[in-house]
């Protein structure tokens, strides 16, 4: 038997939620491949799909800004090291003030944004430095989005738990009167609540990258081994069911009213304003969480 490193069989649990046995075992098996490793949990049904690993213990918060037309808005999350600094007025002050300027700001990267100056003149990586003396603790912007809506619509946010989540939608519609409707801002706000409570990954299936599917195709018919053919198919069907409904935006069920989808909520909203509404692109930050998941940028 090859001897596992311990520091993988912990990165694997955290992974999984197994125990560390059954980690060590699907290691060694796998022959340290964490990645192999995870697939041979899930077909023993030991894993859950989904599960991410490593959750960073950073403190900070994720904030928003909308600019009052609604056309533009940021989602950013920026980093401290203790809670109590993310509490203090100076740093909330400097992250509403840094997120107004990055929604003015036509930085398309980090690393643009840091070198930029912001409306005051003063460099981005110097405002930070300046912060950072202040507060005796590191800062860093770590990651943010920014959204423009071409044409009508609205860019839309909602933060929830004080900055632990954030989500940035823009959704788009065919009139003037609909983007000013406040049942269709009644609508954008409830799929802002949705994708921060239900953590949608993408808004439609076809979006989904076909190497996960395939993947997930083959880790549910192992789990069906030594059944026929035909029985297999129909429940690895059912099964990638209800992965597309917890994995796409469209197909989860609505929080609001768990008797219709998100997709027939779509329906119904459209129907009701005799317009077309097409939820464009979204992101969700939680803190401290490992960046990997691609936001959905694709048209429903």
């Amino acid at each position: 038997m090859a001897d596992i490193n311990p520091a993988l069989v912990k990165t694997l649990r955290e992974k999984t939620n197994a125990g560390m046995m059954d980690c060590k075992r699907a290691l060694t098996e796998a022959g340290g491949d964490i990645d192999k490793a995870e697939a041979l949990l899930r077909t023993k049904g030991i894993a859950s799909a989904g599960k991410k690993a490593s959750r960073h213990a950073k403190e900070g918060s994720v904030v928003s800004f909308i600019q009052p037309t609604g056309k533009i808005g940021v989602l950013a999350e920026i980093n401290c090291e203790t809670d109590f600094v993310a509490k203090n007025d100076i740093f909330t002050k400097f992250v509403k003030e840094i997120t107004e300027e990055i929604a003015a700001s036509q930085s398309g990267s980090l690393e643009e944004l840091l070198e930029s100056a912001q409306s005051n003149g003063i460099l981005f990586k110097d405002a930070i430095a300046t912060t950072i003396a202040a507060l005796g603790e590191n800062i860093v912007i770590r990651r943010f989005e920014r959204y423009a809506v071409a044409g009508e619509g609205i860019v839309a946010s909602y933060i929830h738990l004080q900055g632990k989540v954030g989500v940035l939608v823009e959704i788009s519609c065919a009139s003037e009167a609909t983007a000013k409707s406040e049942s269709f801002r009644d609508f954008v706000k409830d799929i802002t609540l949705q994708i921060a409570a239900a953590h949608p990954i993408v808004i439609s299936r076809d979006q989904v990258d076909g190497t996960l599917v395939a993947s997930e195709r083959e880790i549910y018919k192992a789990q069906m081994a030594g059944k026929p053919d035909n029985i297999v198919e129909k429940i690895v069907d059912g099964k990638m069911d209800k992965f597309y409904s917890g994995t796409c935006l469209l197909e989860q069920a609505c929080i609001k009213n768990p008797d219709i989808t998100v997709k027939e909520l779509l329906a119904t909203k459209e129907k009701e304003l005799s317009d077309k509404i097409t939820i464009n692109r979204f992101v969700r930050y939680a803190l401290g969480e490992e960046s990997g998941e691609a936001p959905a940028e694709e048209e429903a």
